[in-house]
């Protein structure tokens, strides 16, 4: 891999200021810890679980299904939130429908939890073994993370897959790559835009081998619960119309939405993904950096991109230098939910655009910021060229 100059540096901070920005993400952490052990209700997660009970049974995996199904009601807002996994998370949620369900939400956050450390050791033992503590810290601080436990959501075990994928295109292994991205979209559709840019890139090895793989899963779906269930998948997505302008969606057509420019969001989204296109064409960027503004194009394109997201973004974070943009949106990041959501669902419109849709304007900010990053050079190795020790989450 080569080594690259930053563009963009700033100054590493005093170890005094590093040590307190350190105490203060530990404490946040301990905090966001606190408040999302499991507790009496089953939120997404019995979503999932009466998801899987009704396709075991051959009903409908997308119907409503109290009290399993969650009900959210916030000032201003009340919805059900059925499971919207295309029916690949089926073969997840069906197994897991057989178990108790309060054991099983159990079984699964401590799954999460230990999957997220996995995946964050990965990462800093690749790219920031020479200062591991800041980074660390602060991912373990991400508002994303921590509602995933609350929730019950699956995006864990996924960010893994793409941290996996992640470090296999970076060590030169692109066949193994598409296969963990293949995993990812076949839950995750809205995915498709980074196997995307890596072919228009020329990278046509992990993007066909994406294909492939979630082509296969997705058959497997449909023999073992019927393909009828991809046209009940399809309805329920089409009428899942009133969640977009939730405040925890980080999408450009959320921000959008709360901003009060209805129907320009798929303009938006549009115009931002043949940009994408247009620059791997003609740039043919590596595939590090194809993979960089793909994760984060798939985000900022999608209709519904949850803060939960997020953690998809960590391998672009912590591979490369931090510039004042991404600075600010990892700062805007780990801003807990409840936080956003207590102060800002029922505030007047102008407020839910701008302090309240904190987690958009972090996207957008990462979109500045990784347009400028440059890549470190991995020090995993006792041959490779060892980075000097500083704080390099603010280096």
């Amino acid at each position: 891999m080569q080594d690259r100059v930053p563009a963009l540096s700033p100054r590493p901070l005093p170890r005094w200021a590093a040590g307190l920005l350190c105490a203060l993400l530990a404490l946040l952490a301990g905090w966001a810890l606190s408040r999302s052990l499991p507790g009496p209700g089953l939120l997404d997660f019995g979503s999932f679980m009466g998801s899987g009970k009704a396709a075991l049974e051959g009903l409908d995996p997308y119907g409503l299904y109290p009290p399993l199904t969650f009900h959210v009601v916030l000032p201003g807002f009340d919805v059900w939130n059925p499971n919207l996994n295309p029916p690949v998370g089926l073969l997840l949620f069906g197994p897991l429908s057989t178990l108790e369900p309060f054991h099983a939400f159990r079984i699964w956050w401590a799954v999460s939890f230990v999957t997220y450390g996995i995946l964050v050791l990965l990462l800093l033992r690749r790219y920031r073994r020479e200062d591991p503590l800041l980074p660390g810290l602060w991912a373990f601080a991400l508002a994303g993370f921590w509602d995933t436990l609350v929730l019950g959501q699956i995006y864990v075990p996924l960010a893994l897959a793409a941290v996996g994928a992640w470090l296999c295109l970076d060590k030169g292994r692109p066949v193994a790559a598409g296969l963990l991205i293949g995993i990812v979209i076949a839950v995750k559709p809205n995915f498709l835009v980074w196997p995307g840019l890596l072919f228009l890139a020329g990278h046509f090895v992990p993007a066909l081998a994406a294909g492939a793989c979630a082509l296969a899963l997705s058959l497997l779906a449909g023999l073992v619960f019927g393909f009828e269930t991809y046209a009940q998948w399809a309805q329920v997505v089409a009428n899942d119309i009133n969640r977009g302008v939730f405040l925890t969606n980080a999408s450009l057509p959320g921000l959008l939405d709360r901003m009060g420019l209805h129907g320009t969001g798929k303009l938006a989204s549009l115009a931002l993904l043949a940009g994408l296109a247009w620059w791997a064409w003609r740039s043919r960027p590596d595939p590090m950096r194809a993979s960089t503004l793909g994760l984060l194009g798939a985000l900022l394109a999608s209709p519904l991109a949850w803060v939960h997201y997020s953690l998809f973004l960590l391998p672009a974070f912590l591979s490369g230098r931090m510039n004042p943009a991404l600075l600010l949106a990892a700062a805007l990041l780990v801003i807990p939910v409840p936080t956003v959501l207590d102060h800002f669902m029922a505030a007047p419109a102008w407020q839910q655009a701008t302090l309240g849709s904190a987690y958009g304007w972090a996207l957008l900010l990462c979109l500045v910021g990784f347009s400028q990053q440059r890549r470190e050079p991995a020090a995993h190795a006792a041959g490779d060229q060892q980075l000097p020790a500083r704080n390099h989450m603010v280096a």
